[in-house]
């Protein structure tokens, strides 16, 4: 893998900018206006339930298993669902039912299309491992400490495209990756979880190794030739005016000087508009670093002591709609960076490889949307060839008492 990091000591501010610095920082607030544009990609409209579904797929098999073997595993999923069961049949193109050989109990098992896309997953992590996990490695080095509790990173693993189950199962040796898992308490301690004191940090510990430019540099290299002056790109939605005192201090705060995520920021004082574009830095790069560029409200704020973000960061991503949107989403709130999805190639995000397989998984949920229509409104359904003729076998299985496991 190539190296990344090399710690760079803190940037002397300009008198300019210190003078800034010492400037409260005005309590900016922008109107939020809804934009659909967002609500019609398949990828973020189904994002709730994504998870869930891909999770599920990996526990079940192309052969049918009983409902039992995972109804109890509804609060570790996250299941929109009271039910298990009641989550497996809003998906008919992903997980088929049909009624087990005793007591009439359900049982589901993976569509053809599903188990050929859980097999696509696998594939992609196998053929652009290096590249999925240097995210983790960038998201490491963002850390003043260059280590992050093992809880918090097996908590990112989702959004960074990694396998959930990464760091418990040898056979994937995290070490060829430059990961190594540290113990931070002594033998006898209690732990409430598996991963308490724990931690993941680098095998080089990030020494001698120079630091990666942010996204926010690599654009302003592109488009200006150097990372003197790092503005951040900014994505007005459609109708939304803002007032003249708020464009101009939003015309300041991209000239204002930019602290890169992989920097020492020890020299920002909180509270200023220098802090709060790093802030902002930040939570770009962050999200840059993410299969669809987006995550949970409430996922990242586990990542807040971690990253040196203020108290109450949450606040920053509302004062600024034209860099992140918020999707309000079945009771939850996800926060999309305008970038990856406004700025055509224009970009320096690099499209992350699980992207498209995250894509087809939505592409199953759709589909199971029209499935369920045709089913309610008495048109027929037509199955994956694959999926007729195993229901075939398994109702000629059923009806000898053979059990499929």
């Amino acid at each position: 893998m190539r190296p990344l990091a090399k710690v760079r000591p803190p940037k002397p501010l300009s008198p300019l900018a210190a003078f800034v610095q010492s400037m409260g920082y005005v309590d900016v607030k922008m109107r939020w206006k809804k934009d659909p544009s967002f609500d019609d990609v398949p990828v973020l409209a189904h994002a709730r339930d994504l998870r869930p579904l891909a999770a599920l797929a990996r526990l079940l098999s192309p052969s049918p298993t009983p409902v039992s073997a995972v109804s109890k595993l509804r609060r570790s999923l996250e299941t929109s669902d009271r039910r298990v069961a009641a989550f497996l049949r809003r998906f008919p193109a992903a997980f088929v039912e049909s009624v087990g050989p005793e007591h009439d109990h359900p049982w589901f098992r993976l569509s053809a299309p599903a188990a050929r896309l859980l097999q696509e997953e696998r594939d992609v992590f196998a053929a652009r491992r290096a590249d999925i996990a240097s995210r983790l490695r960038r998201l490491l080095l963002m850390s003043p400490a260059r280590r992050l509790p093992l809880s918090v990173a097996q908590g990112m693993l989702w959004h960074l495209g990694l396998p959930e189950d990464y760091f418990r199962r040898p056979e994937f040796h995290i070490g060829q990756d430059g990961f190594k898992i540290l113990t931070t308490t002594r033998d006898g301690d209690y732990h409430k979880d598996e991963n308490d004191g724990k931690e993941l940090g680098l095998i080089d510990d990030a020494q001698d190794q120079e630091m990666p430019l942010s996204v926010l540099q690599t654009n302003a290299i592109r488009r200006f030739g150097s990372a003197d002056e790092v503005p951040i790109p900014l994505f007005p939605s459609k109708g939304l005016r803002l007032k003249h005192k708020i464009g101009d201090w939003l015309e300041r705060f991209q000239k204002l000087p930019y602290v890169s995520p992989y920097e020492d920021f020890s020299n920002v004082q909180p509270g200023t508009d220098v802090s709060q574009k790093r802030l902002a830095g930040v939570l770009h790069e962050l999200f840059s670093l993410f299969v669809t560029c987006s995550a949970e409200r409430r996922r990242l704020l586990c990542l807040r002591t971690h990253l040196g973000l203020p108290q109450k960061f949450d606040r920053g991503i509302e004062r600024h709609p034209h860099i992140f949107y918020l999707l309000l989403k079945e009771k939850t709130c996800f926060v999309v960076l305008k970038e990856a999805y406004m700025a055509g190639g224009d970009t320096a995000i690099e499209e992350h490889p699980m992207l498209v397989v995250r894509s087809k998984y939505a592409g199953l949920m759709e589909e199971s949307r029209e499935i369920i229509k045709r089913r309610r409104s008495g048109k027929p359904v037509q199955l994956d060839p694959e999926d007729q003729e195993e229901s075939e076998d398994w109702k000629d299985a059923n009806s000898i008492g053979t059990h499929y496991f």
